[in-house]
């Protein structure tokens, strides 16, 4: 059996969702390949939107016209912006949301697209020409024909689930590998790398004393990514309790039966999301390690203990959940358990998601090694829209590192490749105060517009936004009250915004609390978000000079190192190359004078990225 399609996009959690949708809306015929359609949109770690860095991913996805931020509102339970207390550039959103309701708003949504087909198989294989991709083969033999195949696995290429030094095949609990594909990757030239991760145990609501519990309440106002507060938003508060020292002398005693410190697994795991024992062994001078305690719904019968990641065998889990403060009687529902499975190294591919490998090939998500659901989505809307993109034969796009988080994640992937599983923070954004979660519209909704994503009247409806922002700064600059300022009144600690339009008189337009946000925002980081500007556009110029042709060994005055550097990564404009590992600051004044005599500089790559 033979169909024909446009695009053909491999999986379908986080990056399969925006992928799917994204090109369907794109007006390509777009198959989604997945065993078991139930699992679309399944949280297999915690059920939650967000956090330092991944909420900007979620914001800037919203505004190019992603749906992820839409699925988090309209399935919230509990938010809380993070860093509220520290400044714009850091204060990040985070959702927590019912996990089956996310799951099944995600599916509907993708089934009321109407250029998808939803095809329930495993992928066997890629077809190809030689040099492009033609398709992919299922296990049961039929062929799904397109230009473009999108690769969303997940944690399932070659997956295998580790409980103490127990082992299964399996791409998360419960569901079974895609055991062909690595083979296929392999066999069309690609490098594949083996990673880690894992997810915490799932314990019984009902055996928790969640009394002696630390609550922490949910916002009131709620925050939202859309503006738009879901229907089951209400009081419900999550938790904190914390490890003990009675819990580190039971890691301690039963360490190496972890499949991780017994040595069954070589694959490297996640940095800055460890493992409990890691922590324990990593931060020997500590006696506690905080951990959430999360609802998984409403109605759930189970609680995510955020922070308690682990691969160490049942029996010893069931003890040390016992040591937890709250958790004496504890009883877990679901054991925590760790995953291996392969990923290609990101450096195969350019900033559009598609490998230099095989043309018409795209991968989004954890098969490109990062970590987390704002990732793979971010990565998905990208891959969707390009491989629809490419099928129609139009030029591919993307979003560049002085744009916004996603250019910044993009542009780590591509340029260095990985060593670990990738995690967006805030701390990896040299454009952090200008990239923040509040102004993402005002940045990427006329990107998003200009892709075919974003309708006419949203985007009217943000300029109209921006105006009414614009003109209240404005006139907060100009109005006075006993000869201050109202800007200077404003920058005082301590004084809100409605203590100042008390005492010089309200805007002509009536401003939306968001609205009123950002007016506070651009008054008192303006000094700070125009010299942020100014450092930006001076990078923004090396962004835009192309290297395209550009001989690296006919560069006069470029060290060896350098050279060898730039041909294994070939950046494709002066700003990627300083970012490459082993390019040194006189290698890129020197690549700058080849330019300038040569002619090679002034094309914007925004345009036709490569």
């Amino acid at each position: 059996m033979r169909q024909e399609f446009d695009v053909v996009v491999v999986g379908g959690g986080h990056a399969g969702i925006e992928a799917t949708i994204a090109a369907a809306r794109l007006g390509a015929r777009t198959a989604l390949v997945i065993p078991n359609p139930d699992k679309i949109g399944v949280m297999p770690c915690n059920p939650a939107i967000g956090g330092p860095g991944k909420s900007q991913l979620v914001f800037e996805l919203q505004a190019l016209g992603g749906v992820m931020g839409r699925l988090a509102d309209e399935t919230a339970i509990h938010t809380r912006m993070l860093n509220a207390s520290k400044g714009a550039a850091v204060q990040s959103l985070r959702v927590q949301n019912e996990r089956d309701g996310y799951a099944a708003a995600a599916r509907s949504l993708v089934e009321s697209e109407p250029h998808v087909i939803i095809v329930r198989a495993e992928v066997a294989e890629l077809l190809t020409d030689g040099t492009a991709v033609t398709g992919v083969l299922t296990t049961d033999g039929r062929t799904l024909a397109a230009p473009a195949v999108v690769l969303c696995t997940g944690t399932f290429l070659a997956g295998v689930v580790w409980y103490g030094k127990r082992q299964r095949p399996a791409g998360r609990q419960g569901e079974a590998p895609a055991r062909h594909l690595s083979a296929s990757l392999r066999a069309t030239g690609h490098d594949l790398v083996r990673l880690k991760t894992g997810t915490p145990p799932r314990i019984r609501a009902d055996s928790v004393d969640l009394s002696v519990l630390q609550e922490v309440p949910s916002d009131d106002p709620p925050g939202t990514f859309s503006g738009v507060p879901g229907p089951r938003m209400t009081s419900t508060p999550t938790w904190l309790t914390r490890t003990t020292p009675e819990t580190h002398a039971l890691i301690q005693e039963h360490l190496l039966e972890s499949a991780m410190y017994g040595g069954e697994i070589d694959a490297t795991g996640p940095r800055y999301c460890p493992s409990i024992e890691d922590k324990v062994v990593r931060f020997s001078d500590k006696d506690h390690h905080l951990l959430f305690v999360e609802p998984d719904g409403l109605d759930t019968s189970e609680l995510y203990l955020q922070g308690l990641s682990s691969s160490l065998p049942p029996n010893v889990q069931d003890e040390l959940i016992l040591t937890l403060p709250g958790f004496e009687r504890a009883v877990i529902h679901r054991y925590a358990y760790a995953v291996e499975y392969d990923a290609l190294d990101p450096a195969q591919l350019d900033v559009t998601l598609m490998s230099r490998k095989l043309r018409g090939l795209f991968s989004a998500g954890q098969i490109n090694g990062t970590s987390g659901y704002e990732e793979a989505a971010a990565q998905g809307l990208i891959a969707g829209v390009n491989a629809a993109r490419y099928a129609g034969g139009a030029e591919r796009v993307t979003v560049l590192r002085d744009q916004g988080y996603i250019g910044v994640m993009l542009d780590d992937l591509v340029r260095w490749g990985i060593a670990e599983p990738y995690r967006m923070m805030t701390s990896r954004n040299e454009h952090r105060l200008l990239h923040r979660q509040d102004n993402a519209n005002e940045r990427l909704m006329s990107v998003g517009h200009e892709w075919g994503l974003v309708p006419d009247e949203v985007l009217a409806g943000q300029r109209a936004s921006e105006g009414r922002v614009s003109r209240e700064v404005q006139r907060l600059a100009r109005v006075r009250h006993c000869g201050d300022l109202a800007v200077t009144m404003l920058c005082r600690p301590g004084t809100v915004y409605e203590d100042v339009v008390a005492l010089v008189g309200v805007a002509a337009d009536a401003l939306t609390p968001g609205e009123v946000e950002r007016v506070v925002t651009q008054v008192r980081y303006a000094s700070y978000i125009e010299r942020a500007k100014q450092q930006s556009d001076g990078q923004a110029a090396y962004e835009r000079m192309s290297l395209e042709g550009v001989d690296f060994g006919a560069v006069a005055s470029l060290s060896t190192e350098g050279m060898q550097a730039l041909r294994r990564a070939a950046p494709a404009s002066l700003g990627a190359a300083q970012r490459v590992r082993g390019v040194r600051a006189s290698d890129v004044a020197a690549l700058l004078v080849h330019l300038k005599v040569h002619r090679h500089g002034g094309s914007d790559r925004r345009a036709s990225p490569r």
